[in-house]
């Protein structure tokens, strides 16, 4: 049995929590016994795996590789995620390319059976990245079944951070943001944007979550959450509202705080 995370409470104050005792919560997960039987057996056999084909004909193998990366729901899916690998991310027209959802592009890339003659499950620290990976994300999900705004502000470190340091343009950054369901969610809470937002023209969009950004962090680019002290504020900006938008116990607080908050910036 996995260990559980233990999140006392919601909002803000939860976070802070959280925080404080996160490195020893995700020791004592990686510790258990199923997490363990995952990543032992992955390490020990990731590297005797040639081609896409192989990788999804072993349901051991595939879990860890699809949990890496946040994809735990195509398990079953293995046509796709055979073509989604097979076809690799050099060429525009691959399905990896096509995709909204640039988790499939990571993964094809990680792995590298369409990229390359021999993939990247020999090279001998593969085991070790990926492993990482799916104990983080796994960690995550374990928190969301808690509480799925700690599962949402946990992502944004990873995700948010990576687009923020994106070698493109800000326009570039914010259509990453747009287009990566977790971390838009918690922009779209955060700056107090209705979900029907999403259904207006990209261009629309991107002015908005421009303005808003500029409104409240008093800067409009992506690129400010490379900056951890943005990004908390980010967070805690996020977890006030989600806190106000569920009518809690603690709207009273939670609304005082955000009136503090967002006079701050």
């Amino acid at each position: 049995m996995s260990y559980q995370p233990v999140v006392p409470f919601g909002g803000y104050a939860g976070w802070v929590v959280l925080q404080r005792t996160k490195d020893n919560q995700q020791e004592a997960f990686n510790a258990s016994s199923e997490i363990k039987r995952d990543i032992d057996y992955f390490r020990e056999n990731i590297a005797e795996v040639k081609s896409a084909e192989e990788l999804v004909s072993n349901f051991r193998l595939l879990k860890v590789a699809l949990g890496a990366f946040g994809l735990d729901d195509d398990i079953n899916n293995k046509y796709f995620i055979e073509r989604v690998l097979d076809e690799g991310t050099l060429d525009s027209d691959s399905l990896s390319n096509k995709l909204s959802d640039k988790r499939y592009f990571k993964f094809s890339e990680a792995f590298g059976f369409g990229n390359f003659d021999i993939p990247n499950t020999v090279l001998s620290d593969f085991p070790d990245e990926i492993i990482s990976s799916y104990q983080n994300k796994q960690f995550e999900i374990a928190v969301g079944e808690q509480n799925d705004d700690m599962r949402l502000a946990l992502n944004i470190e990873t995700e948010l951070t990576e687009i923020a340091n994106k070698d493109t343009t800000e326009n570039g950054r914010w259509y990453s943001v747009m287009g990566n369901e977790a971390v838009r969610s918690v922009l779209q809470t955060a700056l107090g944007l209705p979900s029907s937002v999403s259904t207006l023209d990209l261009d629309q969009q991107l002015t908005i979550f421009k303005d808003k950004a500029k409104q409240y962090f008093g800067n409009a680019e992506v690129a400010q959450f490379s900056d951890p002290e943005k990004r908390e504020d980010l967070v805690k900006l996020f977890l006030i509202r989600s806190e106000l938008n569920a009518g809690s116990t603690g709207t009273s607080a939670a609304s005082n705080a955000l009136a503090l908050l967002t006079g701050s910036f």
